[in-house]
């Protein structure tokens, strides 16, 4: 596609399953509304005249238990939209809380499809915690603006996780609630504008981040999709729902009060029972259903669900609500605006009794099907309520007060059909995905303006782009540090019969690491990563990439950082030329140095953006946030269309992480340090037991890195 074919949009939501027919929503805790939200986004961005192509990245699953369709590469789901599925760890579906530690694969595997497409894009919208870490590395690298769509945030669920008794080790462990938190945080520091649904979202949610910056968040509510979500109208038919629902209930034609909810504790299905449950007049006036995601059979489905459905079955028990309860196993996708509709026709009532609700699009949906509403008192619902006049907003706790309302809604016909008709009316008029649309490609025009992308290197004179492997070395620790190891691997790199490119990666300003090459004899490397990744150079007489230096100066404030961290002991400036333009230096003591975590906190509330790179034990380094030795390094295979399947890469500390982690090949040294740890199991991260040089010998062994034909990670 051209460049003036219309606004490229690269749409990054990881988890769930996405596809463009029958979502399977409330087949999971990973399935709900922000499949909906991002499937309905894609299609009504790609029908603006504005925009040429939208992806919609997210991860390729292939499991005999879901169907096919999930392994389908790409999908077209309207002119110009795509879904976009990318291998990232087990080929099996996980839930959203394991899927951390593959990320960087997605993340390698998005900038492959990006440069496939042959343009870059000139948004990339990430949406939950998982695809803002992904977004902020990929946006980065590409030199475009991040926008970000939280969702829902992992601070908020943290705290009402302890409020109900959780302890703090089971939160952990069960939710991964720590890297989720810290991913929002990076998705924070690095998104050019955060869109949230309400301003309560903004004011209360967010305002809980270290990262809070209320001048780049804006309130842009989601849309309902009119042709799926109407009134029933004159001669419309019995629905096949309906069928199913009919053989719940003794009398079908009572009013019906409709909850359509994920399995999940937070749902609150149990306190709408109770307060249906123990109000005679409310039981004898309606019925109650409950459409509570789709099962094949209660004992097998996941713990929570698993709960919340057990927990089901002995309320309606409890109050002896069989023939006034319908609770259907299954569902279609089609079924769910003729659950509306047919609660509509009833003269019913929907509600939403979620704990918490960030937005609630199923209140939208309901609203404009012509179906009061009757919501929890949060963010969402008080925006819509506020818009519609359709309804009343309610404490979630409070079992005899949902009791009360659903009488009041269900029992005054009048004020029912001044209910169905402002909320068919209204909702269109303030919650329609063409005026999302029209607010969205405003602000990102706004952004593409000033937005400095990457071009693309194309027929530059190197021998880079010919090679057919690379690979790319720390220095000190690894490179060097044995001279007999160092001799062995530079007569086996001269005598190989492959193309291999050598490249190296340090925290070494460019001037000390060529003196340090020079001193164990090191030819001239083809290319060289410096100052832990804020520069790049090209051999054999370094030239600078200019355009990774100006890409990095992305919120760069060196003046106010070193002030910021003068404050704290146990930090020492290194010398003069251990700093350089974008890498401020220091010797950590850590027994006097507060923890990474409470500096970086510190300088987020200060809104001073940096990536803090720990190494040895001892070293620290503050750099701009888009910058790392992995982010240049990845920036370098993007820019010269180098495989990251083909790049080997060794190191030995902590400022090598990144570019050992991901599609790269990775080798850790035997003399490394201990932050390196972590990284024992990863995928395609080789441990060897030969220190420095010797390490990166049995690395290429291991991974057959100089054969004629490299084997595929499935051969291995």
């Amino acid at each position: 596609m051209s460049e003036t074919g219309g606004l490229y949009i690269v749409l990054i939501s990881v988890h769930g399953l996405i596809r463009g027919h029958d979502l399977e929503l409330g087949r999971d805790a990973d399935t709900g509304g922000q499949i909906t939200y991002v499937m309905e986004l894609a299609r009504a961005l790609a029908g603006h005249p504005a925009v040429g192509r939208v992806d919609l990245l997210t991860r390729l699953v292939l499991d005999p238990m879901t169907d096919d369709d999930y392994a389908k590469s790409v999908e077209e789901i309207a002119p110009g939209a795509y879904i976009i599925r990318v291998p990232c760890g087990p080929r099996r579906y996980l839930r959203k809380e394991v899927i951390w530690p593959y990320l960087d694969s997605f993340s390698d595997q998005a900038l492959l499809h990006i440069r496939e497409v042959g343009r870059l894009p000139d948004i990339v919208h990430s949406h939950y915690a998982d695809a803002g870490w992904v977004g902020s590395h990929l946006a980065g690298l590409l030199g475009v603006p991040l926008v970000h769509t939280g969702h829902s945030l992992g601070r908020v669920k943290f705290r009402l996780l302890m409020d109900t008794g959780m302890g703090r080790q089971a939160v952990e462990k069960r939710y991964n609630i720590t890297q989720r938190i810290e991913a929002e945080e990076i998705a924070l520091d690095t998104a050019a504008l955060v869109i949230a649904s309400t301003r309560q979202e903004v004011e209360q949610q967010y305002s809980l981040y270290d990262n809070y910056s209320p001048r780049s968040m804006i309130v842009i509510p989601p849309g309902v999709d009119l042709r799926r979500f109407h009134p029933p109208h004159r001669g419309w038919k019995e629905p096949p729902i309906k069928r199913e629902v009919r053989r719940f209930l003794r009398d079908v034609r009572k009013p019906m009060i409709l909850a359509i909810s994920r399995p999940d504790a937070r749902k609150n299905i149990a306190t709408l029972i109770r307060a249906y449950g123990q109000n005679e007049r409310l039981r004898e006036l309606a019925n109650l259903v409950i459409v509570a995601g789709t099962r094949d059979d209660i004992e097998t489905a996941e713990k929570e669900a698993r709960s919340v459905l057990t927990e089901l079955l002995l309320q309606i028990d409890r109050w002896d609500l069989y023939g006034s309860v319908a609770y259907p196993k299954t569902h279609k996708p089609n079924d769910i605006p003729d659950l509306y509709r047919l609660a509509a026709q009833t003269k019913g009532i929907f509600i939403n009794p979620a704990l918490t609700e960030p937005f609630g699009i199923t209140l939208l949906e309901a609203s404009a099907s012509g179906l009061p509403i009757v919501a929890t008192e949060d963010g969402g619902p008080r925006d819509i309520l506020a818009r519609c006049r359709n309804g009343f907003l309610i404490d979630p706790l409070d079992v005899e007060g949902m009791s009360d309302a659903l009488l009041g809604g269900i029992s005054d016909r009048k004020r029912w059909y001044r209910w169905s008709r402002n909320g068919a009316r209204r909702a269109p008029r303030y919650f329609s995905w063409s005026s999302h649309v029209k607010r969205y490609l405003g602000e990102l025009k706004k952004m593409v303006r000033r937005s400095r992308k990457l071009h693309v290197i194309k027929g530059l004179k190197s021998r880079l782009p010919v090679s057919d492997r690379i690979i790319v070395c720390d220095v000190d620790g690894t490179l060097t540090g044995d001279e007999e190891a160092l001799g062995k691997l530079l007569r086996l790199l001269s005598e190989t019969k492959v193309s291999v490119s050598l490249g190296v990666a340090t925290g070494r300003h460019i001037r000390s690491t060529i003196k340090v090459l020079k001193e164990w004899n090191v030819p001239m490397p083809d290319f060289l990563i410096t100052s832990v990744g804020t520069q790049i150079h090209y051999g054999p007489k370094p030239v600078e990439d200019t355009s990774w230096a100006r890409q990095i100066e992305y919120r760069w404030d060196p003046e106010g950082v070193q002030d910021a961290m003068s404050h704290f002991g146990g930090l020492k400036l290194q010398p003069r030329d251990a700093q350089s333009i974008h890498k401020i230096s220091y010797f950590a003591d850590p027994k006097k140095a507060p923890s990474i975590r409470q500096m970086r906190s510190h300088l987020r509330k200060l809104c001073l953006h940096c990536n803090l790179v720990y190494s040895h034990g001892m070293f620290l380094d503050l750099l701009p946030i888009r910058a790392s030795k992995g982010g240049a390094l990845r920036y370098f295979a993007y820019r010269w269309g180098v495989p990251l399947e083909r790049i080997l890469v060794a190191g030995d500390s902590g400022n090598d992480i990144e570019m050992l982690v991901g599609d790269t090949l990775g080798v850790v040294v035997g003399n490394f340090s201990p932050e390196l740890k972590k990284l024992r199991g990863r995928e395609k991260v080789h441990f060897a037991s030969g220190h420095h040089a010797n390490g990166i010998i049995e690395g290429i062994e291991h991974y057959s890195f100089l054969t004629s034909d490299l084997p595929k990670e499935d051969d291995r």
